[in-house]
């Protein structure tokens, strides 16, 4: 099969189409042909040799895919060859077959075609494992989103007002913003101009919001616990505001705030069924009603994944970049 091989850690131009064996499946594995795999930024950070994959992973990059499978271990059940499926990956996804156990492993949701449905498993997961599943994100509650407009945003502004949420956004320009407020997110920030904390305490009468989404880290952390309410919860998924920051604990205790953070790649097969399992019965009729939809800014040649990787690092894009194999 041919797959993209990162040949030495560094810039896109090291993203190369291959030929490479074909993945062997394990018992409890399928075999997937690939329609389609979405970037994420944790295939950027691979490619420049910081992230590597868990061991025993695919060492091609792809955290997600979709297609058709082509073969099934022998202690596989629930899916069979032909079942049109989409996948929750440790690595890979930027192949024409891919492994995946079985337990990561989702129906293509109802009234979404095969390839759009990869721009649903790392968004889905990641959002539903962490601000609900950990957060205990609810009904009525309010909800700040850093990066409103990337893959992770789009989706986590849908899902949140499908579960009758006040959303809140930040993004760098009035471009991002309308798409985001078009999307049902409640109020937009535009981080460039305005100063969120502001904005935040302002919206809200002086309270703060109750959860956060930050994918930005060190450079946000106390402007963040600035912005949460009484109990306010922070998860923090993503460091590209540096991964070190000083904290003064005495600004947790009068509000009880709790500060989160959890990565999706590295958690055990185990668990990432679990998270599938409740993605399953939670996010995928919210998507067959139509009330989540894919948001897809472009999709390229499996051959061009340096152009997408080059777009993503612009971050000139709104929603999710694909690949087709």
């Amino acid at each position: 099969m041919k797959a993209i091989v990162i040949t030495t850690p560094g810039g896109p131009e090291s993203l190369v189409l291959s030929e490479v064996d074909d993945p062997k499946i394990k018992d409890d594995e399928v075999l997937i042909r690939v329609s389609a795999t979405a970037l994420n930024r944790a295939d950027v950070m691979q490619r420049k040799g910081l992230y590597p994959p868990p061991k025993g992973a695919s060492p091609y990059p792809g955290l997600e895919c979709s297609g058709v499978v082509e073969g099934v271990g022998s202690g596989v059940t629930r899916w069979k060859v032909g079942d049109q499926v989409c996948a929750l990956l440790s690595g890979g996804g930027y192949a024409e077959k891919v492994a995946a156990p079985e337990g990561q492993v989702l129906p293509v949701p109802q009234g979404i075609s095969v390839k759009d449905a990869a721009s649903f498993p790392e968004v889905a997961c990641t959002v539903w494992s962490t601000v609900f599943m950990t957060s205990k994100l609810s009904p009525g509650e309010t909800f700040l989103i850093h990066g409103g407009s990337s893959g992770i945003g789009t989706f986590a502004i849908q899902i949140a007002k499908y579960y009758g949420i006040r959303v809140f956004v930040t993004a760098g320009s009035e471009e991002k913003l309308a798409f985001c407020k078009d999307l049902g997110a409640d109020v937009g920030i535009n981080y460039k101009t305005e100063d969120f904390v502001a904005r935040v305490k302002e919206e809200t009468g002086g309270k703060g919001v109750d959860v956060i989404l930050d994918s930005i880290g060190g450079s946000y952390f106390q402007r963040n616990l600035d912005s949460l309410g009484l109990d306010g919860r922070l998860f923090i998924i993503g460091t590209q505001g540096g991964a070190t920051t000083q904290l003064d604990i005495r600004s947790l205790f009068a509000r009880r705030l709790t500060v989160q953070a959890a990565g999706l790649r590295t958690r055990t097969a185990e668990n990432k069924g679990i998270i599938i399992s409740e993605v399953g019965k939670k996010v995928w009729p919210a998507i067959a009603e139509g009330k989540v939809k894919p948001v897809i800014y472009k999709h390229f040649p499996l051959a061009e994944a340096a152009d997408a990787h080059k777009l993503m690092e612009s971050s000139q894009h709104i929603g999710k970049i694909m690949l087709y194999p």
